[in-house]
């Protein structure tokens, strides 16, 4: 629900002449706090959904009135988002969705608020939206293999992708190696048209969205033309040394066992690799198996190696996308694969 400016001042004088005393929170830059605010307050409303506080505005001052506990969450949201505006950052709804989650995170022994981790580049930065996601980006810093599973819509291979691009731009790899397996095309990519990228790029696109979207266009064309941004299909891995270089598999779910073992022992020196899938997408023929999940139990406990299980909470493309992974798991197993019966009486009305 989106609220006009005049209404909130309204709101906020008669809720601080009176009742309890609210918390408010003051701001420097009243052109920041606009942008804080987003259009029509959208951002401000966001903040009281999720929340559970009422949030009016006067000038560069927010009170927020509603349990100790979510207006202090509130006002660390609050203050955060500016502190990324001043940086020059620009948020949106779901940055703000994002930062409430780490607002209301805290560490089970300290109780301790989770700071938000984030990735530079020269194009943008980059901030976590969710707790499993920070963890993540932590957990590619100190780990050289991470296997990320989870449905579609966490940021799974985005934050790969972004992570990769920023250690390529902070000079700690040498090359970027993007790979997916082409399971509609059964690997065999002789008969499509074009060169080895033109014949993958299909696969691969989600890939390259990602590399534009982290990357200037001018800087991914030119790594691409010099072979420092690689694509390099599944199928065409075998007997490779991946060394100094940033190595992502993406739809691992679609590899089979011994596919995923070729995959994951070309990893070479002062090389990091990341695996990510979603074991509940398996597109692999029927009677091929998917060697993702027996991967991540047979390495579980090796040193350098760790894995994060992203669930629908941490769903960070549209709420409604949550909603849909959400139907479907709780769907019986076989109710994907029943097929729809016919309506009688088909026809036009």
């Amino acid at each position: 629900m989106t609220r006009g400016r005049g209404s909130a001042v309204r709101r906020f004088e008669a809720q601080t002449n009176g009742g309890a005393e609210p918390l408010v929170v003051y701001f420097d830059d009243i052109q920041l706090v606009r942008d804080l605010l987003g259009d029509y307050d959208a951002n401000l409303a966001v903040l009281e959904d999720r929340l559970g506080v009422e949030a009016t505005v006067n000038g560069n001052a927010v009170a927020l009135r509603g349990p100790d506990a979510a207006c202090a969450a509130a006002k660390s949201v609050l203050e955060q988002l500016y502190a990324r505006l001043a940086e020059g950052e620009m948020i949106s709804a779901g940055d703000v969705a994002g930062a409430i989650r780490h607002a209301i995170q805290t560490d089970n022994e300290a109780n301790v608020k989770a700071p938000a981790a984030q990735i530079r580049t020269r194009k943008r930065l980059i901030t976590a939206r969710t707790p499993a996601q920070s963890a993540y980006l932590e957990s590619l810093q100190r780990n050289d293999l991470v296997f990320a599973t989870g449905p579609a819509g966490t940021g799974k291979t985005y934050l790969a992708v972004a992570f990769a691009a920023a250690c390529l731009e902070a000079g700690r790899c040498d090359r970027l190696i993007l790979s997916r397996p082409a399971v509609e095309a059964g690997e065999r990519l002789g008969f499509l048209p074009g060169d080895m990228r033109e014949k993958v790029d299909p696969y691969l696109r989600p890939l390259y969205d990602a590399l534009y979207d982290v990357l200037a266009p001018e800087r991914v064309e030119r790594g691409l033309e010099t072979g420092v941004i690689e694509i390099a299909p599944l199928a065409f891995m075998r007997g490779r040394t991946l060394s100094h270089a940033m190595v992502i598999l993406d739809e691992a779910q679609n590899c089979t066992p011994m596919q995923l073992k070729m995959f994951l022992t070309r990893l070479g020196e002062e090389s990091k690799m990341i695996v990510t899938g979603d074991p509940t997408q398996v597109d692999l023929p029927p009677g091929q198996d998917s060697g993702l999940n027996a991967a991540i139990e047979i390495l579980h406990g090796v040193d350098e190696i760790d894995d994060i299980a992203f669930s629908r909470a941490d769903v960070v493309r549209r709420e409604l996308v949550g909603r849909i992974v959400e139907a479907y798991e709780a769907a019986p197993k076989d109710q994907s694969s029943k097929r729809s019966k016919p309506r009688k009486g088909g026809g036009k009305r």
